[in-house]
């Protein structure tokens, strides 16, 4: 059989080659636990501090924070599973509605006749809003223009 001229040199990279893919896959005699094996720690009170001590932020930029519980009682709208709920709210001029998402994407609650427009809400954020009109304010989520609903405002 004939070889060609380096084929010694190509060998040996090929057999070095071959050790340390087996060494890097796993391969070969396992190896006895060392007792200098880094412990892994959890918990640590820095985690997601920013380097200054600053708070991390919870929102994306433009976006509203969570403000706690949701109110609960007759003024407040549901986002809830891409849906406003109720669908149809009623109240009387000069009433504060409160709209609450529960949903883990954003929402925006927004006036088609431009009389009102949230920012972005995140999970758990909510948004105000008093109505001094009587009228019927048909309103919708600008990134989800299919989530739609209404409030009605009597004198």
């Amino acid at each position: 059989m004939r070889r060609f001229p380096g084929y010694r040199a190509a060998a040996a990279v090929a057999a070095a080659l071959t050790v340390l893919t087996m060494s890097a896959c796993g391969g070969g005699t396992p190896s006895a636990p060392s007792d200098s094996a880094p412990t892994p720690v959890f918990g640590s009170g820095t985690v997601g501090m920013a380097p200054d001590g600053a708070p991390p932020m919870t929102t994306m930029p433009g976006m509203a924070a969570p403000q706690g519980p949701a109110p609960a009682g007759p003024n407040a709208v549901s986002i809830d599973n891409f849906a406003f709920a109720p669908q149809t709210l009623t109240v009387r001029a000069g009433t504060t509605v409160t709209w609450t998402n529960h949903d883990e994407e954003p929402h925006t609650v927004a006036a088609q006749d431009g009389a009102f427009h949230s920012p972005g809400m995140g999970a758990g954020a909510t948004y105000t809003f008093t109505f001094t009109k009587a009228g019927t304010y048909h309103y919708l989520c600008s990134i989800h223009p299919f989530m739609r609903a209404d409030v009605v405002v009597t004198p």
